[in-house]
């Protein structure tokens, strides 16, 4: 295992004092216990948007705290989920009149941990699951997983409490987000998490996994290497499947590197989709290609289809300013 590391044990909190100095203008990091907030306070009429999971993603969630999306983000240790205490003492902390909404990926230990700390709030809150990768069946034991998609919700919703929606609105809206988003990765390779030291799977130089998750997960199936094209059809028609859109609607488009993938190839891959998408009339009307939701070094990348309205589209376009997504402001 070759990393820029120091020691394995102190990787986690040297990374987040990095990332607070490199942010400082745009957010606070809180040390005891840890989680990130705004450097400018969350006006009192605003519902306070919280979310947050394992470190190993990054910049997901900490790098979307900011104007226009999260107001706070709990990183918990590499593919751990953050503690019931860091959410509690984020939500208390950037908590306002008007409510808290957690926005929590379906993984058991993410579900457990921020139940926990709503019931603990003092204040309005309510939480929505993601759960976008259509990897799983619906049918799944523990549900579907939340995946990139995550990010799409926290924009959106962020936005509207932005713009001064209520609790029972933004939550409505990111169901509804959620409802419209369809994601599946695909690998190419392992990850390896320093505490372990090695690949968390073994694949040979003529195999990709599909269906990968964000941890370092097998996928459903091990396939023999395809063309670009191939991959690109195997996992739009499984995303067409799940979403039924229909010809006429607008999509936005992502995708998303899961941490060793160039640019290069994510670009060929946008493409690929965005063709796939517009021979069957659906219009591509906004788009994002770049590492969002990784897996800290999998080579690997994942497609990400959100259909749109009016309103989810007006929002996306919305300003935002974190230290990972801006535009707008």
């Amino acid at each position: 295992m070759k990393k820029f590391i120091n020691e394995i044990d102190t990787l986690y909190t040297e990374s987040l004092e990095g990332f607070a100095k490199a942010h400082a203008d745009i957010i606070t990091l809180n040390a005891d216990p840890y989680f990130i907030s705004r450097t400018a306070s969350t006006r009192k009429d605003k519902v306070a948007i919280i979310s947050g999971g394992g470190s190993g993603h990054e910049p997901l969630h900490s790098g979307f705290v900011g104007k226009g999306m999260l107001d706070a983000a709990c990183p918990g240790q590499i593919f751990t989920s953050p503690t019931p205490d860091q959410m509690l003492a984020a939500a208390q902390e950037v908590a306002t009149d008007a409510g808290v909404l957690f926005i929590v990926k379906n993984y058991a230990g993410d579900v457990m941990n921020f139940e926990i700390a709503a019931e603990m709030l003092e204040c309005p809150n309510t939480s929505v699951l993601i759960d976008d990768d259509v990897s799983l069946p619906k049918t799944h034991s523990t549900g579907r997983r939340g995946v990139a998609g995550t990010l799409i919700v926290e924009k959106i919703v962020g936005a509207a409490a932005e713009n001064g929606a209520d609790l029972a609105t933004c939550k409505a809206l990111a169901e509804r987000v959620n409802s419209n988003t369809a994601s599946m990765g695909v690998a190419l390779s392992s990850c390896t998490v320093p505490a372990l030291g090695q690949p968390t799977f073994d694949i040979s130089e003529q195999e990709m996994e599909m269906g990968v998750g964000i941890h370092g997960e097998r996928g459903h199936e091990t396939m023999p290497l395809a063309t670009a094209t191939e991959i690109v059809k195997i996992i739009a028609k499984a995303i067409e499947a799940d979403l039924k859109p229909k010809k006429g609607q607008s999509a936005l488009l992502h995708i998303n590197g899961l941490g060793a993938t160039p640019l290069m190839e994510q670009y060929l891959i946008y493409d690929l989709a965005e063709k796939f998408w517009q021979q069957r009339g659906i219009k591509i009307t906004r788009s994002l290609v770049g590492n969002y939701t990784t897996s800290l070094d999998m080579a690997g990348v994942s497609i990400t289809l959100t259909l749109l309205d009016d309103e989810m589209t007006q929002l996306w376009d919305a300003p935002v300013h974190t230290p990972h997504l801006r535009w707008g402001c």
